[in-house]
């Protein structure tokens, strides 16, 4: 225990770390704001973590070992984050750059069992959680205090507009989840959607919603990999799906894209993405969140789209949206925690806790952000300038202030 405390007061150097022992005993490490109080049922769980900190820290929360104050989950997280970051990057560095590419290979039959791990959850619990038209990746912020189903519409309309959207365009969604992001172009922009999901919970879920909104002549879903569709489509859109692609796929994943994409197409890529050099995926993410999962650094992004026909015709970074995506999802499962717990376990629940509040962390310390990426077939597919991305957003504003 001694040699934790120590280990804990060398790497705590921004904010204040107070821990807390079964007996009482608490110990203060670091100073200043901001200020994390950490609280241990079972002082054995110290030693396991600093043993294994990516896999053994999530898994003695689940198992109730060590808790924050209600609400204060993901700013002791942060600060774990900030001050000891190095620390686990530097654990067992080589075991695991060794096994990467192992547990990338993300062949189709191993991507529709790795969709299923995490997809194939029961719908009701997303719904416990995500905005209501569910929309399972980050939102667009355009303020801090936007409510997260305005922020998704914002999300929606930023891809339309990407997208150069135009009436009657054929549209193919890769990864297209519940169908939210399918079922808001074709009822906004009059486009027909092609939507492709690995889960059978979110094609059925998709397939209803689109019934229900009377679009099912214009959107249809399918259950099927990026590699299995063939087909040629105006604009191709994929938001939140890249992650599960793999390093060794890359090339094969826009390749796809370019081969179902007509002359003049535009597509649009939006994933998180490392704001560093390329990495791992953490140990107990990979083993209880999404197996098989990976966010790229934007220097694997590029070498993935080089080996392909399209151009890069603009790029932006969403610093921080997700850490507020993930916030607004973390406060509505709380709200719903109880009956969660009820209908599926307390270490389900600390499951589900932990993975939100260390997403949002690994985003607020800016590890990871998202990258939108606008890909065409020839570089003259879209407006020399994003003024258009805009200028119809801003329309309704300035007559609303004229008003």
């Amino acid at each position: 225990m001694q040699r934790e405390l120590a280990m804990l007061a060398r790497l705590v150097r921004q904010g204040t770390l107070e821990l807390e022992l079964p007996g009482g005993e608490v110990h203060r490490f670091g100073s200043g704001a901001p200020l994390a109080r950490w609280r241990f049922a079972r002082p054995a769980a110290l030693r396991r973590i600093a043993a294994n900190p990516e896999l053994a820290l999530g898994e003695t929360y689940m198992r109730g070992d060590w808790d924050a104050p209600p609400g204060e989950l993901a700013a002791l997280l942060t600060v774990l984050l900030r001050n000891a970051g190095e620390f686990v990057q530097r654990a067992g560095r080589l075991r695991r750059l060794l096994a990467a590419a192992l547990q990338q290979w993300n062949r189709v039959q191993v991507s529709y069992r790795n969709a299923s791990h995490h997809y194939d959850l029961d719908e009701w619990l997303f719904r416990r959680f995500l905005d209501r038209d569910m929309y399972y990746s980050c939102a667009y912020f355009t303020a801090p205090d936007v409510g997260l189903e305005d922020a998704q519409r914002a999300k929606a309309e930023h891809i339309a507009a990407k997208l150069c959207l135009q009436p009657g365009q054929r549209v193919l969604d890769i990864g297209s989840g519940w169908g939210s992001l399918a079922l808001h172009l074709a009822q906004h922009h009059g486009v027909e959607v092609t939507g492709l999901t690995l889960s059978r919970r979110q094609l059925e879920a998709a397939q209803r919603a689109a019934r229900e909104r009377g679009l099912a002549e214009r959107v249809r879903f399918l259950l099927q990999d990026y590699r299995e569709h063939q087909g040629q489509y105006d604009r191709i859109v994929s938001v939140g799906m890249f992650e599960h692609v793999g390093r060794p796929f890359y090339a094969r994943f826009f390749g796809q894209v370019a081969a179902c994409l007509r002359p003049g197409g535009v597509a649009l890529l939006h994933t998180i993405c490392r704001l560093g050099p390329p990495g791992t995926t953490n140990a107990w993410v990979r083993k209880y969140i999404f197996p098989g999962g990976y966010s790229p650094a934007l220097s694997e992004l590029a070498d993935g789209i080089e080996h392909s026909a399209l151009k890069v015709t603009d790029v932006e970074l969403l610093r921080r949206h997700y850490a507020l995506t993930l916030r607004a999802w973390q406060a509505r499962f709380q709200q719903h925690r109880a009956e969660v717990a009820e209908r599926l376990g307390e270490t389900f629940c600390r499951m589900w806790e932990f993975y939100l509040a260390a997403s949002e962390a690994s985003f607020e310390v800016g590890d990871l952000g998202v990258a939108q990426v606008q890909l065409a077939t020839h570089i003259d597919a879209v407006p020399l300038t994003r003024d258009y991305l805009y200028r119809q957003r801003s329309a309704p504003q300035a007559l609303r202030r004229a008003g």
